[in-house]
């Protein structure tokens, strides 16, 4: 078999589309890359949708924490208490059998004993916790000079939240964000090692990296293309974090690099 027909055979695999059965023996290098590669679109789709949908849960509890009012500060430091001082492995744990028996008791929840929205609710309410405290801290950094000097000018309320206090924590708060996005598409690939089943040997690519580990009995070969893998998506990640970074602070002077002089040294 030529690799473009693997590629074609096992490229969707995690999806469902091509092959059903996975390679028994003589695995080749394009069988294990094609294959880790094809777990790959899971780990993005956790990363992603977690992340995006996390980022308004962690702004609101950001908010709710910075507030006097302990009816809203307590329920926001209870939420990130909780799921920043428990394992995420135990997380995904407990939220599987959760899910589980609100299936049983009501028919509806079905949905969430899957991986694909169960495990993704799990990753959701984490991340927005750990970036709830980022957000909360850049959140107490924002100079009051800038909320003073609004006020000033008539700028109060909601209006001077999205346009004074919510832009400055975002740029105060960027570069930890940048790590904690990344941190999240690592965690993804505990999805399948947790209570949720890969139906049909449907999973994500450390769980065909561990698959061709086990029947070949050398984890020197699978696992390699799998740090392969995240670094490339690491590098994709701090690529666009970076772009939005620099489109957050266009309004400050950029510093411009200084070629170095080496030939006068030279001379003297």
């Amino acid at each position: 078999m030529s690799c473009w027909q693997t590629i074609a055979d096992y490229g969707l695999r995690s999806l469902g589309i091509g092959e059903r059965l996975l390679p028994r023996s003589d695995f080749t290098l394009c069988e294990q890359v094609t294959l880790i590669g094809s777990g790959m679109i899971w780990n993005v789709y956790f990363g992603v949708v977690a992340l995006v949908a996390g980022f308004a849960l962690a702004t609101l509890v950001a908010v709710g924490k910075a507030q006097a009012n302990p009816f809203l500060r307590k329920p926001a430091e209870w939420f990130i208490f909780l799921f920043r001082g428990s394992p995420l492995f135990i997380q995904f744990f407990f939220g599987y059998f959760l899910f589980l028996s609100l299936k049983q008791a009501v028919p509806t929840f079905d949905v969430l004993s899957s991986a694909w929205a169960g495990a993704l609710v799990v990753l959701f309410f984490n991340t927005a916790a750990y970036s709830g405290e980022i957000f909360h801290g850049a959140l107490q950094s924002v100079p009051k000079g800038d909320q003073e000097a609004a006020e000033a000018y008539g700028i109060t309320g909601w209006r001077k939240f999205r346009r004074i206090t919510w832009p400055t924590m975002l740029r105060l708060a960027w570069p930890a964000y940048t790590n904690e996005a990344i941190f999240l598409f690592h965690a993804t690939t505990l999805v399948f090692f947790t209570g949720f089943p890969a139906v049909q040997q449907r999973g994500d690519a450390l769980y065909y990296a561990s698959y061709f580990a086990d029947k070949t009995f050398n984890p020197f070969v699978p696992y390699p293309i799998l740090a392969g893998y995240f670094i490339v998506l690491t590098l994709c990640i701090i690529g666009i974090m970076g772009a939005i970074n620099r489109r957050l602070n266009r309004h400050l002077p950029q510093a411009r690099p200084r070629r170095p002089r080496l030939l006068p040294q030279i001379i003297r």
